[in-house]
């Protein structure tokens, strides 16, 4: 239970639920004990084996308890019983064993009740920093990761955590004072029988024990399957086009099902083991009870040291301890499977971001002189993708990008916006180290258009206004007119409140650019990313977009990564490149009377 203190700081603020619950676990451990312990007074009265006390008992101290109690429950029976006849004494009985059942189930409840917060609480809590922790993680992180991995753990690991709380609870506090209590009062009716009961425990906890050794390996195998099956489905939902273009339906279902037929097999190994659980406490239970009926009723019958009534009573106390001890196992069972689950959570909560934010980190809010690359080297594995890179990009000046895919044009864009650092050299705004910047004031910066139309599940207006949250209508409708896409949002059912559904796939590939760069536009920074961000659209539309763009970035810094040659022509400066280096850059007109390499890129783009 050592997860039990890395997740304290989740447990913390729920502390005094915690406290409630285990509060109502000791009054529920005492009062299940009672009313247990009460059935033998009453088994007195019906059978007539009770003590007669006819004067009022003294308490004489701690020592004299047990005598005091049994000779004032006594001394109750005898004088009703002799003023008002057995049956009212046995009315009475019935009364105090209805109380205590009462009070018992009583407290139960409030223990749950209160455990509720609790396990709610870290939940909530738990789901919400592993949120956070994804969307802070560095982009390179996810490269290495399935989604569905990630999934998995903000769901359904979390709730296993959530389950083992209840468990751990009833392991340390409610299930050990019911059985406590219940030894006590067993010892209190007779020592000898309490001993010979003592001798079947270990017997039973080592058989237990070994049921439940590899239970935490198998809830490991079982949640790291189910990673694996949810990741096969997010992939297949995101690529089901491709999918069914290439009638690759049959590939990705056999992988489903091979995923899933070994989260079968883990979860009835796992789920076997469980179930063991309980016959087996339960046999080993009745044994015990069938141990103390031969040994309690030699006492009762033959050698006569235990009345008939506290022999009942004592076996009532044993079959107290009988259920507790079976919830135990259980619950061992919950807290290993918990303890796999927190292992899972950790590993993502405990994971250090390589771009985390120098503690003296700056916040930058203008953008006066240049961007620099200064010799930057890069790889995302093992080969360099750029290599001793430099440019400069002056304020206001447009700089375009282009060259053959691979050449390493959008991870200047992933570089410059720090979703990746830098192997080798520097990457300056306005001579400052965008390392020594938060990422945040950096990232206010800029205004990015990526190659894929990344939009969400929800109206037009909260995806524009994704960048700027202030924003009004007639501040979004003026972005979408300057990126040409107010034309066809003004003839949707709902206007700028239609929802685009799932990855905006209710709109064209060109729509959907469009919004992209609508979104950029409102945004309104000092610094434009354009990566490929005319791609998808048709030659009409990339004409009048063009157009808006070029209005947009006037007086604006602007890098522009592009595959459409026509689309930069305007650019203050090109840089064409191959292999991650430089081999041209100049103007649109100088670059072609090189005759070099942008030429022939020129020339095959004009036979398409």
């Amino acid at each position: 239970m050592d997860y039990i203190k890395k997740l304290s700081p989740f447990i913390a603020p729920y502390k005094r639920y915690a406290i409630l619950n285990i509060i109502c676990n000791v009054f529920y451990a005492l009062f299940g004990t009672l009313a247990m312990v009460s059935l033998m007074p009453m088994i007195n009265v019906l059978f007539g084996e009770g003590k007669k006390v006819t004067s009022k008992p003294v308490y004489n101290g701690i020592t004299d308890l047990k005598d005091y109690v049994e000779n004032s429950i006594n001394y109750i029976i005898t004088s009703t019983t002799e003023n008002h006849g057995s049956q009212r004494a046995l009315l009475y009985m019935i009364i105090l064993i209805i109380s205590l059942f009462l009070l018992k189930n009583l407290f139960n409840y409030l223990a749950l009740y209160f455990i509720t917060f609790l396990r709610n609480g870290v939940l909530k809590d738990l789901r919400n920093a592993i949120y956070n922790k994804v969307i802070t993680l560095p982009i390179s992180y996810y490269s290495e990761k399935r989604k569905g991995d990630t999934i998995a753990r903000i769901s359904g690991d979390v709730n296993e955590v959530k389950n083992s709380l209840l468990a751990i609870l009833e392991l340390i506090v409610k299930e050990p004072l019911t059985i406590l209590f219940a030894i006590i009062a067993m010892f209190t009716i007779s020592v000898k029988l309490t001993i010979f009961v003592f001798i079947f425990i270990p017997v039973a906890g080592l058989i237990i024990s070994r049921i439940g050794k590899s239970l935490k390996k198998q809830s490991n195998k079982v949640q790291e399957e189910q990673g694996v099956f949810i990741s096969t489905l997010e992939e297949t939902l995101s690529g089901l086009k491709v999918i069914k273009g290439f009638n690759a339906e049959k590939k990705f279902n056999d992988t489903f099902n091979e995923s899933t037929s070994r989260f079968y097999h883990y979860s009835n190994v796992l789920l076997n083991r469980q179930n063991l659980a309980s016959p087996t406490s339960e046999f080993l239970g009745i044994v015990t009870i069938a141990a103390l009926l031969w040994f309690g009723g030699n006492m009762v019958l033959v050698d006569q040291t235990l009345s008939g009534g506290a022999f009942i009573g004592y076996m009532a106390l044993a079959y107290q301890i009988l259920t507790p001890a079976k919830d135990i196992s259980k619950a061992s069972y919950k807290v290993k499977a918990g303890n796999a689950a927190a292992d899972r959570i950790l590993e993502i909560l405990d994971t250090k971001s390589v771009l985390e934010d120098k503690p003296n980190a700056i916040v930058k809010t203008d953008f006066t002189s240049d961007i620099s690359l200064n010799n930057v080297s890069f790889k995302y594995e093992d080969d360099l993708v750029l290599k001793n890179f430099s440019i400069k990009v002056p304020k206001g000046k447009s700089i375009a990008l282009v060259g053959q895919s691979g050449s390493g044009k959008s991870t200047i864009a992933n570089l410059v916006t720090r979703f990746y650092d830098v192997n080798e050299g520097s990457i300056t705004i306005d001579n400052e180290d965008i390392r020594n910047l938060t990422k945040h004031s950096l990232r206010d910066l800029m205004g990015l258009v990526t190659q894929d139309s990344i939009l969400f599940n929800d109206t037009i207006r909260n995806n524009i206004k994704i960048g700027k949250q202030s924003a009004t209508d007639e501040e979004i409708i003026e972005a979408l007119k300057i990126a040409n896409a107010w034309e066809f949002v003004k003839n949707l059912p709902n206007g700028i409140e239609t929802n685009i559904g799932d990855s905006g796939n209710k709109l064209s590939g060109g729509q959907k650019q469009r919004l992209s760069i609508a979104r950029a536009v409102l945004k309104n920074p000092p610094i434009m990313i354009l990566d490929e961000a005319t791609s998808a659209l048709d030659t009409e539309s990339e004409r009048l977009v063009q157009v808006a763009l070029e209005n947009m970035m006037k007086n604006r810094t602007s890098i522009v990564i592009a595959h459409r040659l026509s689309t930069i022509q305007n650019a203050d400066e090109i840089i064409v490149m191959q292999r991650g280096e430089i081999v041209e850059q100049g103007k649109h007109n100088e670059l072609l009377e090189k005759n070099g390499t942008y030429k022939k890129l020129v020339d095959m783009q004009s036979f398409e």
